[in-house]
């Protein structure tokens, strides 16, 4: 098995958001690789990264990223694998996170998600991936099915609640 989707974090920190991202893709059985690496700290390992990950079989990277939130542009300037930016809550309720990584200059495009949005970044990834793989699709409309599924209940229990001046 090898590795179609990277997960890059700027540090170990970020771990506690990301382990979404890596969990949601487990569930989709998508194959993934995982590693922190600082646009700050390692550049010349992040410029290593950013421009073997084709090479190594790797077709969408996820990066998160906090405070100086340079990760993600700086590999989508080495690369033309999308990329898709976690915004990373460390400081200022993530808005510098969010404003780093969503203001990228024309021809470095980064898809964004929330901040914190993990999960999401590796929903569209493969929902990215499924337009060339019928079987994760039908995982994904599956997932999406279901998302449906669990808010129809949630409306079945709150009818389920009983007070005095309700009056649906």
């Amino acid at each position: 098995m090898k590795a179609i989707v990277s997960i890059i974090m700027g540090s170990t920190s970020d771990w506690k958001i990301m382990e979404k991202a890596a969990q949601q893709l487990n569930d989709f059985k998508i194959p993934f690789e995982i590693n922190a690496l600082s646009a700050h700290r390692t550049p010349a390992e992040v410029e290593e990264f950013a421009k073997n990950a084709e090479s190594r079989g790797i077709k969408v990277i996820i990066a998160g990223a906090g405070m100086a939130a340079h990760l993600c542009g700086v590999i989508a300037s080495m690369t033309k694998l999308p990329v898709i930016g976690v915004p990373i809550n460390a400081t200022l309720d993530g808005l510098d996170a969010l404003l780093a990584i969503v203001q990228m200059p024309p021809g470095i495009p980064v898809a964004t998600v929330a901040i914190n949005g993990a999960q999401n970044a590796a929903i569209l990834a493969a929902q990215i991936l499924a337009l060339s793989d019928e079987e994760l699709a039908k995982r994904v409309f599956e997932f999406k099915g279901n998302l449906k599924t669990k808010i129809v209940q949630a409306n079945k229990d709150l009818q389920e609640l009983k007070f005095e001046y309700r009056v649906n």
